[in-house]
């Protein structure tokens, strides 16, 4: 496997990103070496962690609204790059990333911090992957908090707005990032500054394998090669009963509806403080960060 790493100059001066980075080496499940996964590591070393995932096609950086709050009311939060994003290793190849080898990457980096008590927060492909940790990991779980998110078995048909960001994702001759998460966010535009923190991790496009090809890896059909470990997730949710909030905007064309479906399955769900989050869009930690980590303060609390 050919591996890119981006200079570290590139997330030198981002504005609001101040954070140490921490790296851990996670062995690939098929023994091919280990890959470089970043993450931010902010709060009381001691306290249970908030993991945040982040999607398709930002990084860590979209959680930077969220660390400080979340920290100051005496959180320990865990912010990793997804392979393929941020300061994590990239594998050159389209062909190197499928769904089952990002959940399989996560789980090592899961036990190699030796995650536990955790709270996750996933949004977009942040839900998608932790959805499957929690699902197939639930004793390093204690809480869920999902965001603009889902777990697609293919059993139903994607929405139109997922078909229409999929085609674009494979159609687009320039892939950029910067610009795509200015598009799913309300607040327009993001100063220039921000959308170039966004970009910083691909110098160019033979940095962006993974972020082309993750639309590809959405469960779109009952015979999708995830959508069989999917259905074995939804079984395990299907009787989660620890806390499991649903946090979602009230402005994302592509996840809408979702938490009405998870709300439904989930038992843990029952009597918890659910919120739709105005003024928010798809990346609604860019738009609305400091709500959506108070609505996870309030969780927490109880």
């Amino acid at each position: 496997m050919d591996v890119l790493r981006t200079p570290d100059d590139r997330f030198a001066g981002l504005p609001g990103w101040t954070y140490e980075p921490h790296y851990t080496d996670a062995p690939q499940s098929d023994g091919d070496g280990a890959l470089r996964i970043h993450h931010v590591d902010e709060g009381p070393a001691g306290a249970p962690p908030v993991l945040c995932l982040h999607g398709e096609p930002s990084w860590g950086y979209l959680y930077r609204k969220m660390i400080p709050p979340l920290v100051a009311a005496g959180h320990r939060v865990l912010v990793p790059d997804l392979v393929g994003f941020g300061r994590s290793d990239k594998p050159a190849a389209r062909t190197d990333y499928t769904y089952q080898r990002h959940v399989d990457w996560m789980a090592a980096w899961l036990a190699a911090n030796d995650v536990e008590h955790a709270t996750m927060v996933g949004q977009d492909w942040g839900g998608l992957i932790g959805l499957r940790l929690v699902a197939e990991h639930p004793d390093r779980f204690d809480r869920v908090v999902a965001a603009n998110t889902f777990l697609p078995t293919g059993d139903r048909p994607p929405g139109e707005a997922f078909l229409a960001w999929q085609k674009y994702s494979q159609e687009a001759p320039d892939f950029n990032v910067g610009r795509i998460v200015q598009g799913g966010c309300l607040t327009r535009p993001l100063p220039a500054e921000v959308v170039a923190a966004y970009d910083a991790p691909f110098p160019d496009d033979s940095y962006k394998a993974g972020a082309r090809q993750f639309p590809l890896l959405v469960p779109t059909s009952p015979d999708d090669p995830a959508a069989s470990a999917n259905r074995a997730a939804w079984q395990v949710l299907e009787r989660w009963d620890k806390p499991f909030l649903c946090a979602f905007s009230d402005g994302d064309a592509i996840t809408r509806g979702g938490d009405r479906y998870l709300l439904e399955r989930v038992p843990g769900t029952k009597g918890q403080p659910h919120v739709t989050i105005e003024g928010g869009g798809h990346f609604l930690q860019e738009d609305r960060g400091e709500a959506l980590a108070a609505a996870i303060i309030t969780f927490l609390a109880r």
